[in-house]
């Protein structure tokens, strides 16, 4: 079949959790004998027309130069072209910018969408901006053939908002099993005496609640905060934490090999996201034997069950900080089911699998 993937910044991943999806999803259908083309901003550093056998449409994206209303105009642009090609199927990943024109989408490809989280409950929009969120997910629901939920509270939300049935397909994520302490060593960090967090600097995801439970604690232990935090959160934040010399904003780190042994030397690994679905790095930490302490939200708790730690304010934090016994000492169940539970539901293999028969089975003739 000939299959877009649309709504992502583009291939192969330098940006986040849906490019990440759109990488792997496209080589995923490459191999099984499908045609795909995925849609990149024109910046995007991969300027050629085919990766490994996907190919690849430039469209311009204004968001450098013109912010949030960049987005739109770019949305705007992938949805045009898409009525130039004749799409079986079109996988459209999130609705914030693009619901406003879903309804120019080729009406005989078939659409599905990809809900992504509750995006309207982030605390970094305005009130205003907020309803719009709320009004194009409505949009969203309304124009899409099939929609995609990442995890099972988003499915129930659709159903009991909007009476509509969604399909689940979680993240996926690799295995990692070939630690290389010598990658620590260049980093002069030894092995579990450090906790860590990897997160966008975004209100939502909790930082300042488990950075502030860092600095209250009684530990030696250095706490490596990684992602770009080059925006008005983020500067706030290393600004505040500036005296605390436990605290290292090490900045994004994109090489996968030395984000992989990171994780898998920490002590604990800190996930405070908790507006959205099943996010991706929490599927990677744990393919990464992570000792995980999670925000205690519906979302985080449907993917961990009782396998972790959990906080809700800065003394959870604090208290988990100050455990004394390391990551080789204690809850060594915790790490080994989460690490099986990747290994038998969220391995891209089966995500694949499984997206492959939505995308196909119902497509327009």
């Amino acid at each position: 079949m000939k299959i877009a993937i649309i709504g992502t910044r583009g291939i192969p991943n330098n940006y986040g959790g849906f490019e990440q999806l759109a990488e792997y999803l496209s080589l995923g259908l490459i191999e099984h004998g499908h045609s795909v083309f995925v849609y990149n901003s024109h910046k995007h550093v991969y300027q050629e027309k085919v990766w490994k056998g996907v190919n690849i449409i430039h469209q311009y994206d204004p968001e450098k130069t013109l912010g949030t209303i960049g987005q739109f105009i770019y949305d705007f642009k992938c949805i045009v072209n898409t009525r130039k090609h004749k799409f079986d199927v079109i996988l459209n990943l999130g609705y914030t910018s693009s619901s406003v024109w879903m309804h120019l989408f080729p009406k005989n490809s078939y659409l599905v969408t990809n809900m992504d989280g509750l995006e309207w409950k982030r605390s970094k929009y305005s009130k205003n901006v907020q309803r719009f969120l709320k009004y194009a997910e409505s949009l969203a629901v309304k124009m899409s053939d099939d929609l995609i939920a990442d995890s099972m509270a988003i499915k129930e939300y659709l159903q009991n908002t909007y009476k509509v049935d969604s399909k689940y397909v979680a993240y996926g994520a690799d295995l990692f099993d070939m630690p290389d302490v010598s990658i620590l060593n260049r980093l002069k960090i030894l092995p579990y005496s450090y906790n860590m967090l990897i997160a966008r600097m975004e209100p939502e995801n909790n930082i300042e609640m488990i950075l502030d439970g860092v600095h209250e604690a009684k530990s030696n232990h250095s706490f490596l905060v990684i992602g770009n935090y080059k925006n008005k959160f983020g500067t706030y934040l290393k600004e505040k934490y500036r005296l605390d010399e436990r605290i290292v904003f090490m900045g994004p780190i994109y090489e996968i090999e030395i984000v992989n042994n990171l994780r898998f030397y920490s002590n604990f690994y800190f996930h405070g996201h908790s507006v959205g679905g099943t996010n991706p790095s929490l599927i990677e930490a744990m393919g990464c034997h992570c000792l995980i302490a999670a925000h205690d939200n519906v979302f985080n708790r449907s993917v961990l069950l009782q396998n972790a730690f959990y906080f809700k304010e800065v003394n959870d934090v604090r208290s988990i900080i100050e455990i004394k016994e390391n990551k080789t000492e204690i809850n060594k169940d915790f790490v080994k089911i989460n690490y099986e539970k990747v290994k038998s539901d969220y391995s891209w293999k089966k995500i694949v699998q499984i997206y492959e028969q939505i995308l196909t089975s119902n497509a327009k003739s």
